[in-house]
């Protein structure tokens, strides 16, 4: 098989079409639990389709650019995964043809064919996750444009204008996923240090990255919005968070495979000594890049493997000369056979087999799957606010006030000795009531003694911890 891909021809590019789409089909016979970041993501667009601005009346700390493209999702496809599953399918075959061509095109290897495309596309799908719609694969896209833009530039001589079209990519893709932005640091160092830039180049680049999020800025102020901007998604994002050690482990379960792969090829690569100088520059890049991402794990805001996309290409970046190098072709084909049936039962055993056959139980991603919340049937496609995290009580009903995101509103919820944090609350029912408040951290009795006006508009139900809006 490693060996038909080593074939140098078009048509190739329906192989890596026809692969994805047989990896990807079970999915659209058996669609996987919906994940909750999944949930919130397709609700902050839903808020956005029904005129809510985000950060001031929808609490989230997704990247303005991320929550646009679910803003659009939502108006053209509305709740729908598998809408948002075919979409991340699209930008996949897209990155995996663009890391494939620049590739060759750049001559980052020892031979031209497309064994870096269908590395890409198995690494891609080593989990079932990875293929959802989010943040970090739409950012991963800009990632290796601005890639792709920074090797050109050592095929010339001396570093041209174009580094602009460098630093915007870079701010495209930290408008997509906010970690994002340690890249930036990478291809300053890039250029630093491999393609001589000078000053008013890295000046350049620096405006181009710059450029987008003043724009951005600038937007949020003249809507009156840049204080939550800031405290939402800025603040957010540095905030001291706990991560479950289960989830890493997960993640190694599931992943370990590939990285493995990856170091056995970057030993072969640095032991490998016919490289010409410009290729030894690139592969140095990648290891950077290894670095920036590794960095970048402390700033996600969960983690699973769909977050480690970003260790993606150079991942198959390396893995390309663990196969292309190796002087035995037949062991070459054995173990990329073995890598890819590797590769699929991983995909496969963490939605098609029972927990009593599946190998890595972490790579379920249990913790992070929407549970059917215990809420009665009349509480069904309403208006709902949920106090303390959701586990899937949004998934049939819809959300109210701009407490979308439990870590962000507990911000308000735990603060009502403060006066502001009231005011916000009271001002979010009043704008957006909900018309059944879920309360699953007892919080509201606080609430209505702080609020005696709220109090009068909500009674409690014969089910625990659930208040029903008054009907006038």
């Amino acid at each position: 098989m490693l060996s038909f891909f080593r074939v140098n021809a078009p048509y190739q590019i329906l192989s890596l079409i026809i692969i994805l789409v047989l990896l990807q089909f079970p999915f659209y016979i058996h669609t996987p639990d919906l994940l909750v970041p999944e949930l919130q993501w397709m609700l902050v667009g839903e808020k956005m389709g029904q005129g809510f601005m985000l950060y001031r009346d929808v609490w989230d700390n997704l990247s303005p650019l991320s929550a646009a493209v679910y803003w659009g999702m939502d108006e053209v496809f509305g709740r729908s995964p598998i809408a948002h599953r075919t979409v991340a399918n699209i930008v996949i075959v897209l990155q995996a043809i663009y890391f494939n061509y620049i590739s060759n095109q750049r001559q980052l290897f020892t031979e031209r064919n497309y064994v870096p495309g269908i590395l890409y596309i198995l690494f891609i799908n080593i989990s079932f996750d990875c293929s959802t719609l989010s943040p970090v694969l739409m950012a991963t896209t800009f990632i290796l444009f601005a890639y792709g833009t920074l090797i050109r530039q050592m095929q010339r001589e001396g570093v041209t204008d174009e580094v602009f079209e460098l630093g915007f990519y870079l701010s495209v893709a930290t408008l997509f996923y906010l970690p994002m932005e340690l890249f930036y640091l990478w291809a300053f160092a890039s250029m630093l240090l491999y393609t001589g830039a000078n000053f008013r180049q890295q000046a350049l680049a620096f405006f181009g990255y710059i450029f987008p999020i003043a724009l951005t800025v600038m937007f949020f102020f003249f809507r009156d919005s840049l204080n939550d901007f800031s405290q939402n998604l800025l603040a957010s994002a540095f905030r001291t968070r706990q991560y479950n050690l289960k989830d890493f482990l997960g993640v190694i379960g599931t992943m370990g495979g590939i990285f493995l792969v990856g170091g056995l090829g970057f030993a072969q690569t640095f032991g490998y000594p016919r490289f010409i100088n410009y290729q030894s520059r690139c592969q140095q890049i990648m290891i950077i890049w290894v670095i920036a991402a590794f960095i970048s794990i402390g700033l996600m805001p969960f983690i699973a493997p769909m977050q480690f996309i970003i260790f993606i290409p150079p991942l198959a970046f390396f893995s390309v000369n663990f196969f292309m190098l190796m002087q035995r072709r037949w062991l070459a084909e054995i173990l990329f056979m073995v890598v890819f049936a590797a590769i699929l039962f991983f995909r496969y055993q963490a939605s098609f087999l029972n927990n009593s056959f599946a190998l890595n139980q972490s790579s379920r991603l249990e913790n992070l799957k929407i549970k059917n919340a215990l809420l009665p049937p009349q509480i069904n496609k309403q208006k709902i606010l949920v106090i303390g995290a959701d586990e899937g009580e949004y998934k049939d009903n819809f959300p109210t006030t701009a407490y979308l995101n439990w870590e962000l509103a507990r911000y308000d919820f735990e603060n009502l000795d403060s006066y502001e944090s009231v005011i916000s609350i009271f001002d979010n029912f009043k704008a957006d009531p909900p018309t059944y408040v879920v309360d699953k951290v007892n919080i509201m009795p606080r609430i209505f003694k702080r609020l005696p006006e709220l109090n009068k508009r909500y009674k409690s139900t014969q089910w625990k911890g659930i208040y029903q809006l008054n009907v006038q």
